[in-house]
């Protein structure tokens, strides 16, 4: 069972991420980058529904699967049973956890309703953000965030919603900014070219904040659940946390030389060689392989007791 929750909780946090991901790309790189090149604005387009699309019905999956394996946990019920008989209830009106999903799930409908609206009335585009990150954020609820008592307990679920918005943006956005690269790499007239140094260096201005962002709010995760450097070694919640840390440093040196290595070279006339994009697109790659690897540590994560709590 322990497994199994820690696959699913994996799997809905990347998928969530790479949803609330690929709407801040849309809105902050690829509609304003696709000024340059009107002609790939459909593609983009395109890219970004289909990304949204496929992580909206893997995230509500996986939601769903998420709640029924934790009754399955605390009933003890089998699955047919907590399908069938009052455990799904019970877990839904006594936990909040099972409060937590139904608003989100409630919030999935509003967000599928705006997402297939969009095309014909673009207003709907708004409530498709602000739903998404919603959506996303209220994950906060539910794990080690949710718990923590008073002020301090305020403090934890902003810096969490934070982290889980700064995490969405970076992978989110890198699971975009690849197919991008790669249709760049493939044609490379003027305009493409344009179009890919611009979403390029937006992109890379999104990272910074995002990996910022990242760095502050999980320094005060960290500092409000473990405390000390003593229970950061000695528990399996710090040493898995350490892990994470270890995982998130890797991704940002790819970064870096993303930032400071390769994208000053798509922007020197050398970088009409298409091996600069291409190298731009296999790092994000290993990003992206990195960031799964993190989605999966942390939901094993939450199934772990960090000190706060006892």
């Amino acid at each position: 069972m322990g497994d199994g929750l820690i696959a699913v909780r994996a799997v809905h946090f990347a998928a969530t991420a790479i949803l609330v991901g690929a709407l801040i790309f849309r809105t902050v790189v690829a509609e304003p980058a696709s000024a340059a090149a009107p002609d790939a604005a459909p593609m983009l387009a395109s890219q970004v529904r289909r990304a949204a699309w496929t992580s909206f019905v893997i995230a509500v999956v996986t939601g769903l699967g998420w709640l029924l394996l934790l009754t399955m946990q605390i009933t003890g019920l089998s699955l047919w049973e907590a399908l069938t008989q009052e455990g799904l209830t019970t877990v839904v009106e006594v936990t909040q956890f099972g409060q937590v999903t139904v608003i989100r799930l409630g919030l999935a409908v509003l967000l599928a309703i705006s997402l297939a609206g969009e095309r014909t009335w673009p207003p709907l585009r708004r409530l498709t953000r602000v739903s998404a990150l919603a959506f996303g954020g209220a994950i906060a609820w539910t794990g080690h965030a949710g718990s923590t008592a008073g002020n301090l307990g305020i403090l934890h679920l902003i810096s969490d919603v934070l982290h889980l918005w700064a995490a969405s943006a970076w992978i989110g956005g890198l699971v975009l900014l690849v197919p991008l690269l790669k249709s760049s790499a493939r044609s490379r007239t003027p305009g493409w070219r344009k179009l890919e140094l611009n979403a390029v260096n937006r992109f890379s201005m999104l990272g910074i904040v995002a990996v910022a962002t990242l760095v502050l709010s999980g320094a005060i995760n960290a500092w409000i659940i473990v405390g000390t450097w003593q229970v950061l070694l000695a528990t399996a919640y710090g040493q898995l946390l350490l892990v994470k840390v270890a995982v998130v440093v890797v991704m940002v040196a790819f970064a870096g030389v993303n930032r400071l290595w390769l994208t000053p070279q798509l922007a020197s006339t050398a970088a009409a060689d298409p091996d600069v994009s291409r190298q731009l697109a296999r790092n994000s790659v290993i990003e992206i392989a990195l960031g799964l690897a993190v989605f999966a540590i942390v939901g094993a994560l939450g199934l772990q007791h960090p000190m706060i709590h006892p």
